[in-house]
C-alpha cells in the first residue's frame, strides 16, 4: 500500500476495576466488533496488542497489551546472527502471545519484525522457524515501511492540525525520523543507530567516561545527518514543526521528567518536555551506575542498561533539529499495524479525513463505550453550545478554547450513571479522567472531567481532588464558567423526549432572563422551568446575576 494513511483510533485504559464496570455496561449494547492482534518483534522487546475494532465508528480499543524482553539485538559478535538463546526467547514469547490472542478470539494476528531480524544473516531462517512451529506469518518490514507504520500509529492518536510534525522513534536497532502533516508523510527515514546497538558496540564502561561519551555523540550525529538533512529540505519556509517522540526510551525520559512535577500526569501521552529539562535528565542518567538507574521507578532493569545511549540519541537529534521542546506519544508501530489492518480491510474508507475530527471521534467513541444515551447527550450539548454562543461577556469570558471542552463534557457528563445514579457526576469525573481522550492535552483532559464533575450539586471546593488537579488559575476559571453553562443545559434534560426547542438568553440589568421555546405550541414545560429555576442560587453565586425563567407563549 503506497503513501501513509490515517484515522482516529481510540484506546481506553482497561487497568482499573471501576472503569471496567462502566465499559462492560457499554459492551452490553454491542455493535459490530472485529478483534485483531498486532505483534511487534523488536530489537530489545516483543510487544503485542489485542484490539477490538468498532466497524461502524472506525475506531479501536485495546483489550490487552503485553511485552516481553526478548533481546534479539544481542547477536553473535562475529557473525551478526541471531543467537540460539535469542531465538529461543523470541519463540517462547511468540507462542505465549499467540495463545493469549487466540483466547481473545481474534480473527487475525498481524506480526511485523524490524531491524534485528532484518539485518541478521539468519533472520529469514528465524521467520521460517516461526512459520513451521507456530504457523504465524511474519512481515519483515523495511526501514521506510517501519517509519510509515510508526507514522500511522502516532497520527491515529494525535491531531496534527496545520503544523507539520517530526516523529522520532528510537528503537533498539534503528531510529526512525519522519516529517509529516495531517495529510501525508513528506519524508520517511530509518537510520541504523539504536539504543541496543550503541550499548553493544560502544559502551564498555558504565558510567560512560566523558571522552567516550563525546565520541558517541559525534557518531550519533554523523549517523543521523542524512536523515536530518532530508527532513530539513522538506520543511517549507515559515513552518515550525512539532517534534513528537515515541518509544521506550522517550517514554522513560518523559516519566523521569514528569516525576519532577508537583502533580505528575496520569498518562504521558501528549506530555511536553523542554530541551532544558531533557538535558538535565540525560546528565543525571549519564553519571549514574546501572544499579543506581535500576533504582529509578520509571526504568526497568533492561531499560537501565540501554537508557543512556538512547537518551543521547534523543538529545543529539533535538540539537540537530534545532527544536526546544518535544511532545510524547504512547502510540507507535503496534498501533500503526492495527490502523494498517483496518485500512486494508476497508474499515477506514475516508482515509485522512478523520484526522480533522480526531477530538470529536474520540469523544463519540467514549460515549458509545460508556453506553451514554447519545441522543440526549447531543441535545444537552446543543443547549450548552447555544448558551456559550449567546452569553459571552455575561456568563463567561472565554477566548474560544473552552467551547470544545464544553461540548466534550456535555457529551460525557452522564457516563457515571452506569456506576451509580447517586452522585453520578463524581463517577463521571473519574471515568473521564481515567479514560483516554485523544487529541486533548493533559490540562484539557482534566478540565473536561472537571466540567462534567461540577455540572450539578455543589460548586468547586479547594479540598476536591478534581479541583486541586487543575494546574492553573485560568484552567479553574474555564471550568467554573463552562460547568455553569453545562449545569443550565443539563437542567433542560428532564425527560426522554425533547420538549424545549431552544433557549433564548438575555441580560436585563442584573437579571439573566432565560426564555424557553417549546417544541410545540402550548406544550407544558413546567418541569424544565422548575429545573432551571433550581439553578438560581448557583447562578447568583458565580455571576452575581438573578436568574429569571419564562416560557414563550
Amino acid at each position: 500500500m503506497s503513501g501513509a494513511e490515517s484515522s482516529l483510533v481510540t484506546t481506553v485504559d482497561l487497568n482499573d476495576q471501576r472503569l471496567n464496570q462502566a465499559l462492560d455496561k457499554g459492551q452490553s449494547e454491542l455493535r459490530k466488533v472485529r478483534r485483531v492482534a498486532a505483534i511487534d518483534v523488536g530489537t530489545n522487546s516483543t510487544h503485542m496488542l489485542v484490539a477490538s475494532v468498532d466497524v461502524a465508528l472506525g475506531t479501536f480499543s485495546i483489550d490487552l497489551a503485553e511485552k516481553s524482553t526478548t533481546r534479539l539485538g544481542e547477536r553473535d559478535p562475529e557473525t551478526g546472527e541471531l543467537t540460539p538463546e535469542a531465538i529461543a526467547r523470541g519463540l517462547k514469547s511468540l507462542r505465549h502471545f499467540q495463545e493469549l490472542a487466540l483466547s481473545h478470539k481474534v480473527e487475525q494476528i498481524v506480526v511485523a519484525a524490524t531491524s534485528a531480524v532484518r539485518e541478521a544473516p539468519n533472520g529469514r531462517d528465524f521467520l521460517q522457524t516461526i512459520k513451521d512451529q507456530l504457523d504465524l506469518d511474519v512481515d519483515l518490514v523495511s526501514g521506510p515501511e517501519e517509519a510509515r507504520l510508526i507514522y500511522l500509529g502516532v497520527l491515529s492518536g494525535m491531531p496534527f492540525g496545520d503544523r507539520p510534525h517530526l516523529v522520532l522513534d528510537i528503537g533498539g536497532g534503528s531510529t526512525e525520523l519522519i516529517l509529516a502533516d495531517g495529510r501525508d508523510a513528506r519524508a520517511l527515514t530509518s537510520t541504523r543507530v539504536g539504543a541496543v546497538r550503541l550499548q553493544r558496540d560502544f559502551v564498555k564502561d558504565d558510567p560512560i567516561p566523558p571522552q567516550r561519551r563525546s565520541f558517541l555523540q559525534a557518531f550519533i550525529q554523523g549517523s543521523l545527518e542524512p536523515a536530518v538533512d532530508k527532513v530539513h529540505r522538506r520543511i517549507k519556509p515559515g513552518e515550525t514543526p512539532v517534534l513528537v517522540a515515541t518509544s521506550g526510551t522517550a517514554m522513560a525520559i518523559g516519566a523521569l521528567a514528569a516525576s519532577e512535577d508537583e502533580r505528575p500526569p496520569l498518562k504521558l501521552h501528549g506530555y511536553k518536555v523542554s530541551r532544558q529539562r531533557l538535558n538535565r535528565v540525560v546528565e543525571r542518567l549519564a553519571t549514574m551506575t546501572p544499579d543506581q538507574r535500576r533504582g529509578l521507578t520509571a526504568i526497568n532493569d533492561r531499560r537501565a542498561e540501554i537508557i543512556v545511549p538512547g537518551s543521547l540519541i534523543l538529545q543529539t537529534t533535538m540539537q540537530m533539529l534545532g527544536v526546544d521542546e518535544l511532545v510524547l506519544s504512547e502510540r507507535a508501530l503496534r498501533e500503526g499495524l492495527i490502523v494498517d489492518w483496518m485500512l486494508r480491510h476497508g474499515l477506514l474508507e475516508d482515509r485522512f479525513s478523520f484526522q480533522s475530527s480526531i477530538r470529536q471521534r474520540t469523544v463519540i467513541h467514549q460515549v458509545q463505550r460508556f453506553a451514554v444515551n447519545q441522543i440526549r447527550a447531543e441535545r444537552v450539548a446543543s443547549h450548552a453550545l447555544s448558551l456559550y454562543d449567546n452569553t459571552h461577556g455575561t456568563l463567561h469570558r472565554d477566548d474560544g478554547s473552552g467551547r470544545d471542552l464544553l461540548w466534550a463534557a456535555a457529551m460525557l457528563h452522564a457516563c457515571g450513571q452506569h456506576i451509580n445514579l447517586s452522585a453520578y457526576h463524581k463517577h463521571s469525573w473519574y471515568l473521564i479522567r481515567h479514560g483516554e481522550l485523544l487529541g486533548y492535552s493533559e490540562a484539557e483532559h482534566l478540565m473536561i472531567a472537571a466540567i462534567a464533575r461540577y455540572h450539578r450539586r455543589s460548586l468547586p471546593k479547594k479540598r476536591h481532588e478534581s479541583w486541586q488537579a487543575l494546574p492553573t488559575r485560568d484552567n479553574r476559571r474555564t471550568v467554573s464558567e463552562m460547568s455553569l453553562l453545562l449545569r443550565l443545559a443539563a437542567a433542560l434534560d428532564r425527560r426522554p423526549e425533547p420538549v424545549v426547542r431552544t433557549l433564548v438568553t438575555e441580560v436585563v440589568g442584573n437579571d439573566l432572563v432565560l426564555e424557553l421555546v417549546p417544541e410545540r405550541l402550548n406544550q407544558n414545560v413546567s418541569l424544565e422551568q422548575w429545573s432551571l429555576e433550581s439553578c438560581s442560587e448557583v447562578v447568583k453565586t458565580v455571576t452575581g446575576l438573578t436568574l429569571r425563567v419564562k416560557v414563550r407563549d
